[in-house]
């Protein structure tokens, strides 16, 4: 791995950017038999007979989900400029490679076919 000049921080951006993509999969979903068992540690007996929404996964707006998609994407531009960058200042590309890889990362990014989600 090349870079390093923040630390590789900007790979926490890629794990939000996992966590919100999990959120719009999983919106208003039933859960599975391994997430309830997951739970079931802190949960009593009868929770899910007291309270049955908890079956599924929290369900948010489509305005909501819209948003969460947008923001995925300005995530996803951020790391890509975090990743260039870093890679410029750790002298692991020069100026030409930096515009170019950008250039191209930031395409691949705006050409990459939506997702289906709700």
């Amino acid at each position: 791995m090349s870079g390093g000049r923040y630390n590789y921080y900007q790979q926490q951006i890629l794990e939000i950017v996992d966590y919100i993509e999990t959120e719009i999969n999983e919106n208003g979903k039933k859960k599975t038999k391994e997430e309830l068992k997951q739970e079931s540690s802190w949960h009593d007996k009868d929770w899910y007979e007291r309270y049955p929404e908890d079956l599924y996964h929290r369900e948010y707006s489509k305005e909501v989900i819209k948003e969460f998609k947008n923001g995925v994407k300005f995530l996803k531009i951020a790391y890509t400029y975090a990743q260039r960058i870093d890679w410029l200042l750790s002298d692991d590309d020069g100026e030409e490679n930096f515009l170019i890889r950008l250039k191209n990362e930031l395409n691949a990014l705006k050409n990459k076919p939506k997702t289906n989600n709700k």
